[in-house]
């Protein structure tokens, strides 16, 4: 995260409750705190911004505090979860336990309590996080076709705290004015606090003999990234065919390439990765709408992108999905006694780290 201020979800639907863990986790705790009544609202909330925790009663309208816990680990597996309850019972507290929450305080409580406790989980969640966070990078021609190819699946790496650079490569003045254009890729990089590396080659020539594949090198060189997303070969675009070879070459130390599907791919297009992208769609349409000055064209239109992302459902569990065609991919399994390994399974839930890699 950007800020070194935890932040709180804490949901309860009882407004005097609600104001003694905001002012508690605010005033003593030094977090920033974002309140929800009610389940749907709360889980809104994670696929929208990033917390370190959430504390939440049991006793809520609709689906409980308990309840919720399952779809809570698929929006952020890393979210420790604190259920403060006046309903002390031994079903509540092994129906928590089985559930997976991380924390469980009976009220009465004190704010230090609450607080102490918040802490110790938020920090908890950020070492993890932090010792498992990927670097992407991302690299698009013109501004928006990273967000048109893998806007959901950059959003899933927000989700996981993974730090997220976007390589714009030309400015895109064909399509609009530069500045404008430059404005809104900021913009929507914001949506998933990624860093935006813009840069000014000729839109429509673009050549990787030219200085792209050094502009590669270059940015591939400072962040030295896990993963990257690109275009692919099988475009009739000759920028995006362009930037596929560029970053072919000026990336071949990045352990793990993909490509993924623009507009004017073709049909030899051929994804053999489905990343899972469920809940995810809105924030890549939120980061599609800053671009105002491509509003009219078909492929931006919102039901045009969850049309997609339903189509290549049909090569998955998941519900919405991205494809990406793999170029490599080497991951270690494990670093240490290989009785220490875990299976992974692809195509798992919405943070990227399974579904991408």
């Amino acid at each position: 995260m950007s800020e070194d201020r935890f932040r709180a979800l804490v949901l309860e639907d009882d407004h005097d409750a609600a104001e003694f863990l905001r002012i508690a986790l605010e005033r003593y705790g030094g977090m920033r705190v974002v309140v929800a009544g009610d389940a749907e609202v709360a889980l809104a909330e994670l696929r929208r911004q990033r917390f370190d925790v959430l504390v939440s009663d049991i006793q809520l309208p609709g689906r409980s505090g308990l309840e919720i816990i399952p779809d809570v680990r698929a929006t952020d597996p890393t979210l420790p979860v604190m259920i403060v309850t006046a309903y002390p019972t031994v079903s509540h507290a092994v129906e928590a336990l089985r559930e997976a929450a991380d924390d469980f305080l009976v009220k009465p409580v004190t704010a230090s309590q609450v607080v102490e406790r918040a802490t110790e989980l938020a920090q908890r969640a950020r070492r993890e996080r932090d010792a498992s966070r990927l670097r992407v990078l991302a690299v698009g021609a013109h501004p928006d076709d990273v967000e048109i190819g893998v806007g959901g699946t950059l959003a899933a790496h927000a989700a996981a705290g993974d730090e997220i650079v976007i390589l714009t490569l030309s400015g895109g003045a064909v399509g609009g004015t530069a500045a404008a254009r430059h404005d809104e890729a900021l913009e929507a990089a914001a949506v998933v606090g990624a860093r935006l590396v813009h840069l000014d080659f000729p839109d429509t020539r673009l050549d990787p003999a030219d200085g792209l594949i050094s502009a590669v090198e270059d940015v591939v060189a400072e962040i030295v990234p896990h993963r990257i997303y690109t275009h692919s070969a099988h475009d009739r675009h000759q920028d995006h065919r362009a930037v596929n070879e560029a970053v072919q070459v000026g990336a071949r130390q990045v352990p793990s390439l993909w490509c993924f599907q623009s507009p004017s791919a073709t049909v030899a297009f051929a994804p053999n990765r489905f990343v899972a992208v469920d809940g995810f769609v809105e924030t890549k349409l939120r980061m599609l709408a800053a671009y105002t000055s491509q509003a009219h064209r078909e492929y931006m239109q919102p039901d045009v992108i969850r049309a997609t992302a339903r189509y290549w459902a049909r090569f998955s569990p998941a519900r919405e999905v991205e494809p990406l065609e793999t170029v490599r991919t080497s991951e270690t399994v494990a670093t240490a006694s290989p009785l220490r390994a875990t299976a992974a399974v692809d195509g798992q839930g919405a943070a990227a780290h399974g579904s991408g890699g």
